[in-house]
């Protein structure tokens, strides 16, 4: 019985606690006033770690820390309390948490079967091959085709259902036991493919290649193919370079091909980790296999040629372009850009030319282009005419950028001549001059000092369609400031202006604005008029005769403006790249750095450097960035470690995980620096995308180079790892934090208690908890709070009552929303007294939070039926200003109908209707039903139309209750009328509605309602639930309409809908029922068939009813798919079987289910045994029989009396007089007397047997037998035994 409370005992109480803390001073509350208060209240159970935080707790100061905006804080906090973690050692602390947490972190941890005897391990793959383990649990010793045998129907049906790793482990462990069983025993080739395979499969990928190592050095030859292969494309998946490269070699060195899957697999992974001494080895096995490339394996070939290349390894290159030739593949021109580069990078550019006319390739502009500007700078234009006539004569078909270098380089030689015999030969090949080429013949003229004709070259431009830009204006400058023609520097700038690329405002210079443009700082050069008569300082004179002089450093004033149109002959692009990123422009940069390629320029270093930190900074362009990056892999690798820092962040918060980890492998490798940074986004970005292998090795990494992430990385990273179930890092991480940041100690580990409970480990937080009292730490409410509200989720009441009790003895008051989670439970638990001690707490502590704690511990006494003290508390509410809300109404009108008080509801139902208040749902649902089981029905349909008015959004639901309650309450007569009523408001039936109508009239056993609704239900494409499926099938099939039942399970079936245990056994019952075995057998297969059979599935009856009906085999089938679906058939199925088998003298299936049946700790039944020793018998197999009957003994069972009588007469029936006597005598002991006509005939037997043998011996034994069988002392008497 629930204690109970009286009312003046709460009143006292509630008056004493008042007036007890109405004396304490109002500016020191403190809860360590009322202590005394709740030894009243106080248990005996005490929390665990006690002991340790009490005794240090009377000494240390408090430091208050808040709740969440959403959850106010307590104003008082323990005096006691210390947040400095400084003073505490905490290395070992993760380890000690993670010993006493093993049984919650290993949960889903498999058991360990490397020491399990062979029954356990055949037990466990029993829902997988049950059939087949069957066979083998009498054996002590499997031969090599019974382990084939095992195998081969594992692997059928694992290709069904999908293969568990756990179920590879136990039959590995099977397969290792019979190779340990006996030095003789082999292993039968068939074997060990299948079992090779099956390791591989579940990524058991050292098992899979120590097997292979065993089968070779035993010399057994396999067709291991497949098994190489998919070991190789494993170990790729895992990233373990090493191995899959290890058994590439063993498979090349034993004359196997691997697959061209195998080999692209591998290839990928060489060429992402730029092995490329491997990778090239690997293309060409890829080529000597003559097979046609797909567009993806082309591109890796193509990655690999660009690799060697970049590593300055042409001549493989070039011989791996020559078999691929040989080999019937044309060399992209990605390939021919590549080794002209490679050959122009060597400055070898003889062998380039062989390499185009070996073959047999026109070289493509990009490959040409670079050719002729690397010759250019080498050697000059005229040898790189030369090799132009040469190219050409190879097929190559130049264009303007070609042009363009030999124009540019001409100028820059001098050679004008040239120059302009190149800008001939460009239009006569109706070619269009680029800008850069036009900019250089105007540098060109500038340095030859023709600049007269300058215009002429203008206006070509402008003829051509290529009007001058900010460069060519720039030349211009350069070129009239060297030449000093000023008036005309003005001209340009003005021009300039005009045109947009410069900003120039009437108060300002045009020619201070010239020598900004050009670099200079106008304040260090300026035009001068020379005042001296004699003119000494005249450097030119204006076009009125003013002599005029440059104020300046003449020598660098000349230099620079020779050095700009010196530059501007040859395009220097990394110097525009590198004004396009300090500009931001990212996407022009990229732009010109195509233009780079064309023109036979390199980007430098510094310049990619800075190009992928821009890119980096931002997320649209990382793809760019990849690209830029396998482009450009010998630059890449020479990035320093703050690029290579943002580019794992970068990849990482991308979630492009296998980039960021090569990156940071790449930065070990060279030894460089990783931020914090970079590790946490890594660890972050594996953790979310669950690439659970990865994200241990870069956690071992990390912690073996110091990580440590800040505390907001730190929150969200917990929150990751506790998603991915990685506990024993996230203990370990919270470790490192507390030991390196001592200042941050309580905010560490309250972030870690708050992030385990959201994620639902609670039980871990507890321990935690647990352990850092232990510490020596002394806590505030919050870290409490957080496992208290985890623990509540949890509903482990019980636990966080014994935290509550900590916390108020250590004077820690817990805040106001756990206060008002935990005063119901209290209530529920029966702890009125704390309940009502908490909720005044709580008003000392928070009494702006009065309304919520006086609304919960109303809401307990509800709960409890506790009506007498909710009307006391409800009067205290009042004298306290507390005015009553709808919530608190309703909560009233719940438990008065708890207590079937309709009366006192009646008035409630009056105030709520007066204040217009509203009536909750819940408080409607058990208001109707209380009025049907008092026989309101009016007055309850009445309550209907007042819950309408209130909201539209909730009529169907309010029909719906209606609709359960009247069902409930044996009142479904009258739910046609409320379906009339639902009609006629044109409201539609949802879900809820029709599996509420369908089960409910199945409940009232009227079948024609029960199926119409199901299939005007079915009609409406609205699933039914399982259990309104099961009502009415059952229904159908006591009824007898089984017709019915079987069109509803192939409507069922149509719709792929799964047949559960109630259905299937109702419907094949019925069937059974009428004889139709066959049809009964059918539906089942087809359950099987078609996926239809849930898990868990319980064909106990029908395995029995087939039994009885003759259909062994089919019970059996039902047995084994029960095991199937993780279901253990119960003994009676066993015993039926069994007994089917011993009546159809299949003495050995019998004992197979036997042994099975007890390996399952089922106990057989005693028809069982004695049918069992019956057939033992009949079989001629009576020592068996015998030890069957010594180990019933054995476990406790009693063998019949007939047992033992069959035993004994078989032993009769074999002559055999010792067994017989001695079995007597065993059965005598018993308490079991033999018939007369058993005695007899053994005394009969054995006194024949006295003639023949000693007398004084056999009368010895006869004596004794008779002895013990009731004779001695009557002989030659007549009684009967």
């Amino acid at each position: 019985m629930q204690p109970r409370i009286t009312t003046i005992t709460i009143t006292a109480l509630h008056n004493h606690m008042l007036q007890f803390l109405s004396t304490f001073h109002s500016h020191r509350p403190h809860i360590k006033q009322v202590r005394s208060l709740f030894s009243l209240f106080s248990t005996n159970r005490h929390f665990s770690s006690t002991s340790t935080s009490t005794s240090t707790s009377t000494s240390t100061s408090t430091t208050a820390t808040s709740d969440p905006p959403s959850k106010s804080s307590p104003t008082t906090q323990n005096n006691n309390t210390h947040l400095d973690f400084s003073s505490i050692n905490f290395t070992g602390f993760a380890q000690s948490v993670i010993l006493k947490c093993s049984h919650l972190l290993d949960k889903n941890k498999g058991n360990d079967f490397s020491h399990a005897a062979l029954k356990d391990l055949l037990l466990d793959l029993s829902d997988i091959v049950p059939d087949t383990v069957r066979k083998f649990l009498r054996v002590s010793v499997l031969k090599p085709e019974n382990v084939l045998e095992i195998l081969l129907g594992f692997q059928y049906e694992s290709g069904k259902v999908g293969i568990k790793a756990r179920k590879v482990e136990s039959l590995w462990e099977i397969f290792k036991w019979a190779n340990e069983q006996d030095n003789g025993f082999k292993h039968l080739p068939r074997s060990c493919e299948v079992m090779a395979l099956l390791l591989v499969h579940v990524e058991m990928l050292r098992e899979a290649e120590f097997l292979l190592c065993k089968i070779e050095s035993q010399g057994i030859s396999l067709d291991s193919h497949e098994i190489f292969g998919n070991l190789i494309e494993a170990y790729v998946g895992e990233g373990e370079l090493e191995r899959a490269i290890i058994v590439y070699d063993r498979m090349r060195g034993q004359g196997l091909v691997p697959s061209m899957m195998c080999c692209c697999v591998l290839l990928n992974l060489l060429v992402r980790k730029k092995k490329i001494q491997l990778a090239y080895r690997v293309c060409w096995d890829i080529l000597e296999m003559n097979v046609n490339l797909s567009d993806a394996e082309k591109a890796k070939f193509e990655s690999v040629i660009r690799l060697l290349c970049r590593d300055g390894k042409i001549q493989e290159g070039r011989n791996l372009v020559k078999k691929a030739v040989v080999s019937g593949l044309e060399p992209s021109s990605l390939v021919i850009n590549e080794i002209a580069r490679g050959y122009c990078e060597k400055k070898d550019f003889e062998d380039l030319l062989s390499f185009f006319a070996e073959m047999k390739c026109a070289p493509t502009v990009i490959a040409g282009n670079k050719v002729i500007h690397c010759v250019c700078s080498n050697s000059g234009t005229e040898s790189a005419e030369l090799f132009l006539r040469e190219l050409e004569d190879l097929g190559f078909n130049p264009d303007e950028i070609t042009f363009g270098i030999l124009i540019g380089w001409s100028c820059r030689e001098g050679k004008l001549k040239n120059a302009f015999v190149y800008m001939s030969e460009m239009l006569t090949k109706s070619l269009k001059p680029n800008i850069c080429s036009y900019n250089a013949l105007v540098s060109g003229f500038f340095k030859e000092g023709i600049w007269k004709h300058v215009q002429d070259i203008l206006d070509e431009m402008v003829d051509q369609g290529t009007p001058p830009n900010a460069s060519t204006f720039r030349i211009l400058l350069a070129g009239f400031c060297e030449g000093r023609q000023f008036y005309e520097v003005k001209k340009i700038v003005r021009k300039m202006a005009s045109h947009g690329f410069i900003q120039l405002s009437s108060l300002e210079d045009p020619l201070s604005k010239a020598f900004i443009v050009l670099g200079f700082n106008p304040s260090t050069v300026r035009l001068k008029r020379d005042n001296d008569a004699g003119f000494s300082k005249t450097e030119f004179l204006d076009n009125l005769g003013n002599g005029l002089y440059l104020d300046t450093d003449l020598d660098e004033y000349d230099k620079t403006v020779a050095r700009v149109l010196e530059d501007s002959m040859i395009p220097d692009f990394n110097s525009l790249v590198m004004e396009q990123c300090s500009h931001g422009n990212f996407r022009a940069a990229l732009e010109l750095l195509n233009e780079m390629i064309r023109w036979g320029q390199e980007i430098c270093l510094p310049v990619f450097s800075v190009l992928v930190k821009g890119l980096c900074s931002s997320r649209s362009h990382i793809k760019t960035v990849t690209k830029l990056l396998e482009k450009m892999p010998e630059l890449a690798n020479q990035l320093d470690q703050e690029t290579l820092n943002l580019l794992v962040k970068a990849y990482s918060k991308k979630g492009l995980t296998n980039g960021g980890r090569l990156i940071l492998d790449g930065m070990h490798q060279r030894h460089l620096i990783v931020k914090n940074e970079a590790y946490t986004a890594l660890i972050m970005s594996l953790c979310k995308k669950g690439n659970l292998k990865d994200l241990h090795g870069c956690w071992e990494i990390a912690q073996r180079n110091k990580w440590l992430p800040g505390l907001e990385d730190c929150k969200a990273l917990v929150g990751c790892l506790c998603q991915r179930e990685m506990l024993v890092e996230a203990l370990q991480l919270l470790e490192c934090m507390l030991v390196d940041n001592h200042h941050l100690g309580f905010d560490i580990f309250s972030a870690f208690l708050e992030t385990l409970c959201i994620r639902g480990f609670t039980g871990v937080a507890h321990l935690l908890l647990d352990e850092i009292l232990k510490y020596g730490c002394i806590l505030d409410h919050t870290a409490f709070g957080h496992v208290v509200r985890g623990l509540c989720k949890e509903k482990k009441f019980s636990v966080v009552f014994t935290i509550l009790d900590h916390m108020l003895g250590e004077n820690l008051a817990p805040s106001w929303d756990i206060s008002v989670i935990l005063i119901p439970e209290l209530c529920r638990a029966g702890r009125y007294e704390k309940a009502i001690a908490l909720k005044e707490i709580g008003l000392r502590e928070q009494s702006s939070y009065s309304f919520p704690l006086h609304c919960a511990l109303m809401k307990g006494f509800c709960m409890t039926g506790n009506i007498q003290e909710v009307s006391t508390l409800f009067q205290d509410m009042f004298l306290k200003g507390l005015l009553p809300d709808a919530g608190i109404y309703n909560m009233l009108v719940q438990g008065h109908c708890q207590v079937k008080n309709m009366r006192k509801v009646e008035e409630l139902l009056s105030i709520i209707i007066r204040k217009n208040l509203g009536l909750s749902i819940s408080s409607y649902r058990n208001l109707v039903h209380l009025m049907f089981l008092e026989g309101r029905v009016p007055r309850a349909l009445s309550l209907k139309e007042l819950m309408l008015g209130q909201s539209k959004s909730n009529d169907l639901i309010i029909y719906n209750v209606l609709i359960f309650s009247l069902f409930a309450t044996g009142n479904g007569s009258l739910v046609n009328k409320i379906l009339d009523e639902l009609q006629e408001k044109e409201l539609q039936a949802n879900e809820v509605t029709y599996n509420f109508l369908v089960y409910g009239f199945s409940q009232c056993k009227d079948v024609s309602s029960t199926v119409h609704w199901l299939s005007l239900m079915i009609s409406k494409k609205i699933r039914p639930s399982n259990r309104s499926l099961r009502a009415v099938i059952s229904n159908l099939c006591n009824v007898g309409e089984l017709g019915k039942a079987l069109q509803l399970s192939q409507e069922m079936e149509s719709r792929g809908w799964v047949h559960g245990s109630s259905i299937q056994n109702a419907i094949v019952g019925g069937l059974l029922s009428h004889g139709k075995l066959q049809e009964a057998e059918d539906l089942l297969d087809r359950m099987v068939e078609k996926c239809l059979i849930p898990d868990n599935i319980n064909y106990d009856n029908l395995i029995k009813c087939f039994c009885q009906y003759g259909r062994l085999n089919k019970a059996v089938d039902l047995m084994n798919t029960m095991q199937k679906k993780g279901n253990v058939p119960n003994s009676t199925s066993y015993d039926s079987v069994i007994q089917g088998f011993c009546t159809q003298n299949t003495l050995d299936e019998a004992m197979d289910f036997y042994t099975e049946m007890l390996c399952r700790n089922l106990k057989q039944s005693i028809k069982t045994s004695g049918m069992l020793i019956h057939a033992f018998c009949q079989n001629g197999r009576t020592a068996e029989a015998e030890d069957f009957l010594i180990s019933m003994l054995q476990v406790g069972e009693t063998p019949t009396r007939e047992m033992y009588c069959t035993v004994i007469n078989r032993y009769r029936l074999e002559d055999n007089l010792k067994k017989a006597s001695e079995l007597m005598q065993v059965m005598q002991q018993r308490g079991y007397e033999p018939d007369f006509e058993t005695h007899w005939s053994l005394i009969s037997n054995l006194s024949n047997f006295s003639d023949k043998d000693n007398c004084d011996s056999n009368q010895g034994f006869l004596s004794r037998l008779l002895s013990v069988s009731g004779f001695a002392g009557k002989r030659g008497s007549n009684t009967k035994g």
